[in-house]
């Protein structure tokens, strides 16, 4: 029997930026709730959705977006989707600044789906790609 290979997963340095900002943006509601007793939850919702979305699009690189002129393959469908997503992130983003906050049950259940979105992107890009 042959031992396991282990495989290091290579995770661009433009996803780990974004996850550094992503905890350092939580870190920090924390802090403020905990010692200033100030909620900013609304605005780290806000920042988080827009991290999520330039990430996404970051990640799709829009450079192979220019093969859609020959149509859809099975090559850049996952980069048009992974575009869409994300805009629709950046939008959710900025349909939840307080003063324009979006409150009906379809808008809020996008920004769930996006959080699941997120959740597994971060998980495939984390521990599954090589």
């Amino acid at each position: 029997m042959k031992k396991s290979e282990h495989h290091r997963s290579r995770v661009s340095q433009k996803f780990v930026t974004a996850l550094a900002i992503v905890s350092i943006i939580g870190f920090a509601s924390i802090v403020t709730q905990t010692i200033f007793n100030y909620d900013i939850t609304a605005y780290v919702e806000v920042s988080l959705m827009l991290i999520i979305g330039v990430g996404l699009i970051i990640e799709a690189r829009i450079k192979k977006l220019k093969s859609l002129e020959r149509g859809i393959t099975s090559n850049n469908i996952t980069h048009l989707t992974t575009i869409v997503i994300g805009v629709i992130a950046i939008l959710a983003g900025i349909f939840s600044i307080p003063a324009i906050r979006l409150e009906n049950p379809a808008f809020l259940a996008i920004k769930g789906i996006m959080s699941v979105i997120a959740i597994i992107v971060i998980t495939i890009q984390t521990w599954i790609i090589d």
